[in-house]
C-alpha cells in the first residue's frame, strides 16, 4: 500500500461545518490553486508596494468567498462533485501555466476539446501527475470523504451564507479602497491577467461547449460556384501539393537567417521563402480553419468560416480533384466538404507507434495517391489535382517522436516529453531536429512530383499554421493569446517550390513572385488568394492584393 494511501486511511472521515469548508476552499484557491497570478502580479508590481504584491490572495479570497457561498445554496447536492472538477482541473492548469506559462482563454479550451488522444497522452508526464495529485486529486479526496455539517434550519444557513457573502464583499472592498489605482494601471497594461485566474476555464469551456454542441450551427453557402479555371493557364493538368506544417517557427528556418542549417535537404530545389509571415492564430484548432478561409486574421469567425467554402471547396467548385490527407489529429473541419483520407495508425507500420506517425507516412500515401490517380486515368485525360498534407511536424512537447532516431543530427536532444527538466540546449536541439525532418519530408515531396513533370504542371506550397515557444521569456509550447504571444509563435515559414515550367505554363514571372516574396509583410491572410493566383483560378472570391503572384502576371 502506497505512503500517500496509508495516509488518506489514516486520516478516516472528518467532520466540518459547511462554513469551514467553504473558508478553506476560498483560502486554498485563492493562495495555493492562484499562485501564478499571486505571483505574476508580484512581480509586475514597483518596489516599495508590498501591501499591494499581497493584496491579491485577499482580493481573490474574498470574490470566492462570495462565490462558494452562493453555490453551496444553489446546488447542494452536486456542491461536492462539481468542486472536485474545480479542484483536479484547477491544479491541471494551474501546472501547465507554472511550468509552460500556458493560458487557458477561450482559444485554448477550443484546441483541447480539438486534440486528438495520442496529443493528449504527450503533455502527461510523472511531474505532471504527481503535481496534479497532490494539488487537486488529494485535495478532492478530501473533500469527498469530509462529512459536511450543516445548519439546523434552512434560515440559519442563509444567514450564515450570508454571513459569509458580507465577509467576501469587506474584503474586496478594502482591497478596492486601497489598491483600486494600483489594479488599475497593471490591469491596463496587462490584459492577460484575467486569463489567468483560476478556474477561469470552466467559464470558458461552458462557452466553447454552448457554441459548439448546443448552437445551431450556420447554414452552409456555397460562394464559390463562379470559381473556374483559366484556359490559357491550364493547356497541361496541374498537380499541386499543399503541406500544412505543424508548430514550425520561421526563427529557426536557415531560409530565414538561423545560424544552423535545418534546411540542408531542399537548399539545391531552389526553393522560394515568403518573408515576415504572421500566422492567424497561435493554436491548430484556430488557425488551421483560419488560414483556408478568405476572412481575415481580424475579423476571423469560426463557426461562419464553417458554413461557406474555403480556398479547398473553391478549388473544388473550380472542378478540380481536391483530397486532404491527415497526420496531425484532425482537420479542424475545414476538409469536411472534400474527399479525405485519414492516416491509418498501427503498430504494424514501421512509421508508427499506435499513437502517431512520422510523416514520411503521407509521402507514402501521396506516392501511391498520384500512381493510382494516373493508372486509371490511363488512356483518357489526367485530372487537375490539389492535393493537402496535413504533418505532424514538430508538435511538442514529445519532440522527438516526431523523427526517426536515425534523422536526429542535434545533439544532445531531450527526449522526454517534461521539458522542463531539460536544459535550453535539449530543448532547441530536439526541436531543430523536428525542422530538420519536416525538410526532409519537403524534398521527398518535390522528388515525388518531378517523377510527373511529364505528365503535369507541379509544383508545391508548404506553410506552418502556427510557431512554438521554446522557454524565452519563460513561455514553452504555444497557444498563447495572440494580443501577447512571442514572435516565436505568431512568424511561420512559408516555402514554395515553383519551376520555371510551372511559372511559365500559368503565365507568371517566376523573379518577380521571388522578389514580391522577399519584400514587406504577409501572413496567413495572403495564403487563401495566393493558392487561387498560383493555381490559376479566377473567382470574385480572390482579392488580387492579398495575392503574392498577382504583380507577376506575363501579358
Amino acid at each position: 500500500m502506497s505512503t500517500l494511501s496509508k495516509l488518506f486511511l489514516r486520516i478516516g472521515s472528518p467532520q466540518l461545518h459547511v462554513t469551514s469548508v467553504i473558508i478553506l476552499l476560498s483560502v486554498y484557491f485563492a493562495v495555493v490553486l492562484n499562485y501564478p497570478i499571486n505571483q505574476r502580479i508580484y512581480e509586475l508590481s514597483t518596489e516599495g508596494h508590498l501591501l499591494f504584491k499581497l493584496s491579491p490572495a485577499v482580493l481573490l479570497t474574498g470574490l470566492f468567498l462570495i462565490i462558494f457561498s452562493m453555490f453551496s445554496i444553489s446546488i447542494k447536492y452536486v456542491f461536492k462533485p462539481f468542486v472536485t472538477l474545480l479542484l483536479v482541473s484547477s491544479a491541471t492548469t494551474m501546472f501547465a501555466m507554472l511550468f509552460y506559462n500556458v493560458m487557458f482563454d477561450y482559444g485554448m479550451i477550443e484546441n483541447i476539446f480539438e486534440t486528438n488522444t495520442g496529443e493528449a497522452w504527450s503533455y502527461v508526464s510523472l511531474p505532471s501527475v504527481l503535481f496534479v495529485s497532490t494539488l487537486g486529486i488529494f485535495p478532492s479526496l478530501l473533500l469527498l470523504r469530509t462529512r459536511v455539517i450543516r445548519a439546523d434550519s434552512i434560515l440559519k444557513g442563509v444567514l450564515q451564507r450570508i454571513g459569509l457573502v458580507v465577509i467576501g464583499l469587506a474584503l474586496v472592498g478594502v482591497v478596492a479602497l486601497f489598491f483600486y489605482k494600483d489594479y488599475a494601471s497593471v490591469g491596463r497594461n496587462n490584459h492577460y491577467l484575467n486569463k489567468m485566474i483560476n478556474p477561469a476555464h470552466i467559464f470558458n469551456t461552458v462557452k466553447y461547449i454552448n457554441n459548439t454542441y448546443l448552437t445551431e450551427p450556420l447554414v452552409y453557402k456555397a460562394r464559390g460556384t463562379d470559381a473556374h479555371l483559366d484556359a490559357k493557364k491550364n493547356q497541361k493538368p496541374t498537380l499541386f501539393v499543399l503541406v500544412v506544417g505543424e508548430t514550425a517557427r520561421a526563427e529557426n528556418m536557415a531560409y530565414y537567417g538561423y545560424s544552423r542549417n535545418t534546411n540542408p535537404f531542399t537548399q539545391s530545389l531552389d526553393m522560394i521563402s515568403v518573408a515576415n509571415v504572421s500566422s492567424c492564430g497561435t493554436a491548430t484548432a484556430h488557425s488551421l480553419p483560419c488560414m483556408m478561409s478568405d476572412m481575415n486574421r481580424d475579423n476571423f469567425k469560426r463557426n461562419q468560416a464553417n458554413a461557406q467554402d474555403n480556398v479547398l471547396e473553391v478549388l473544388q467548385q473550380a472542378g478540380i480533384e481536391v483530397t486532404w490527407f491527415e497526420n496531425d489529429g484532425g482537420d479542424k473541419e475545414v476538409a469536411s466538404r472534400i474527399t479525405k483520407k485519414e492516416v491509418a495508425i498501427s503498430d504494424n507500420n514501421p512509421l508508427c507507434d499506435g499513437l502517431t506517425c512520422f510523416d514520411a507516412v503521407l509521402v507514402e500515401q501521396l506516392s501511391a495517391h498520384i500512381k493510382a490517380s494516373a493508372v486509371n486515368d490511363l488512356g483518357s485525360t489526367l485530372q487537375n489535382q490539389f492535393i493537402a498534407l496535413h504533418t505532424i511536424g514538430s508538435h511538442g512537447p514529445t519532440y522527438w517522436k516526431r523523427y526517426p532516431k536515425e534523422m536526429e543530427v542535434f545533439t544532445p536532444a531531450c527526449n522526454r516529453s517534461d521539458i522542463e527538466n531539460c536544459t535550453d540546449e535539449e530543448i532547441v536541439n530536439v526541436y531543430d531536429n523536428t525542422i530538420h525532418y519536416t525538410d526532409y519530408i519537403l524534398s521527398q515531396v518535390v522528388s515525388i512530383l518531378k517523377q510527373y513533370e511529364s505528365e503535369y504542371q507541379v509544383a508545391m506550397l508548404y506553410v506552418s499554421d502556427h510557431g512554438e515557444s521554446l522557454g524565452e521569456n519563460g513561455l514553452y509550447l504555444h497557444g498563447t493569446p495572440y494580443a501577447i504571444a512571442p514572435s516565436q509563435q505568431t512568424h511561420v515559414p512559408w516555402l514554395m517550390w515553383l519551376p520555371e515550367s510551372y511559372t511559365e505554363a500559368k503565365m507568371l514571372d517566376r523573379k518577380c513572385i521571388v522578389e514580391q516574396a522577399s519584400k514587406g509583410e504577409h501572413s496567413h491572410d495572403n495564403l487563401f488568394h495566393t493558392l487561387l493566383g498560383l493555381y490559376g483560378v479566377e473567382t470574385h472570391l480572390r482579392n488580387s492584393q492579398l495575392d503574392i503572384s498577382h504583380g507577376c502576371k506575363v501579358i
